[in-house]
């Protein structure tokens, strides 16, 4: 059984589209989705460099669309699971045809905006741990006032919260954390700082006319199956406020007999987690068209076309 999944804010590298758009139709269907949002994807995807597009607004539509265009090269393939970290999830609700691929953008452009928005209020960011116990790491995190943003498995709690909270965490780290690496994030993504955002996002979601999933499609939220299309987008509003919950996600894709998992681009976060925490279960994280083959292979063995 295949999954198909869409990493999340921080995957994005400086030209990283630049390889896809040589596909056909590619740039024309890049270039009608810029269109549609008033952003330039093509220039941020082939030319802007890393602090363009480390900004909120530009990140999310921009990771979307990545996604969107090297799913779309891999053919019509039906995946037994969907799922995407943080704002990968809309790339996801894609794939399952809960919303079409101009609707997916329409909505995550005024999610990074929101987002930026928000996170101008307070300064705040986000640190990666790595190692440690989950329940040891969580209590020390919500001792020191901070919020564990990002349950990845695999040893890896992201927390968030404030520059100052942060900083009581790089000198009080809990026990048996290995390193506390502060992540080139704009603000404490999934905590209650993000409080606007969730408002600005459930007004456009006003506009939005879901169908339901048309593969499993596995949420953030809790880890689990969710079978309607107005579910999805009311957990992709609370989300950006709300703990994303990888690590429960994988043990979906487990209880579920998944025997390949695909990561779209740009590839490569959740491939490595799923190394670690799915044991048996191959793996293929499509950086560049060069991978499109092998992945193309393992749909023929693993999945539906």
């Amino acid at each position: 059984m295949l999954v198909l999944v869409a990493p999340g804010q921080g995957a994005q590298t400086p030209g990283f589209l630049t390889p896809w758009l040589d596909l056909p139709g590619a740039a024309e269907r890049l270039a009608a989705w810029s269109d549609a949002i008033g952003l330039d994807l093509a220039h941020y995807g082939t030319q802007a460099d890393a602090d363009a597009i480390r900004d909120t607004a530009v990140a999310q539509p921009l990771l979307v669309a990545a996604g969107l265009l090297s799913a779309a090269a891999l053919g019509d393939v039906t995946p037994g699971a969907v799922a995407g970290h943080s704002v990968g999830e809309i790339t996801a609700a894609a794939f399952a045809g809960v919303l079409d691929d101009t609707a997916a953008l329409t909505l995550v452009r005024k999610r990074g905006l929101a987002m930026a928005e928000a996170a101008t209020i307070t300064q705040t960011g986000m640190s990666a741990l790595l190692g440690g116990d989950h329940d040891t790491t969580v209590a020390h995190l919500e001792k020191l006032g901070l919020t564990p943003a990002n349950v990845n498995g695999a040893g890896q709690i992201v927390a968030a919260g404030t520059l100052e909270q942060l900083a009581a965490l790089e000198a009080d780290k809990p026990e048996g954390v290995r390193r506390v690496v502060a992540l080139k994030v704009a603000g404490a993504f999934h905590t209650h700082h993000m409080g606007p955002a969730v408002d600005a996002l459930a007004k456009a979601a006003e506009d939005l006319a879901p169908a339901d999933p048309a593969v499993t499609y596995v949420s953030n939220r809790d880890g689990q199956a969710v079978a309607s299309g107005a579910d999805v987008v009311s957990r992709l509003v609370g989300q950006v406020a709300n703990p994303v919950r990888w690590d429960l996600c994988m043990e979906t894709f487990q209880e579920l007999g998944a025997t390949a998992l695909i990561e779209v681009c740009p590839g490569g976060t959740l491939t490595g987690l799923a190394k670690r925490a799915l044991p048996g279960v191959t793996t293929l994280a499509l950086k560049t068209p060069d991978d499109l083959d092998a992945a193309r292979e393992l749909i023929a063995e693993h999945g539906a076309a």
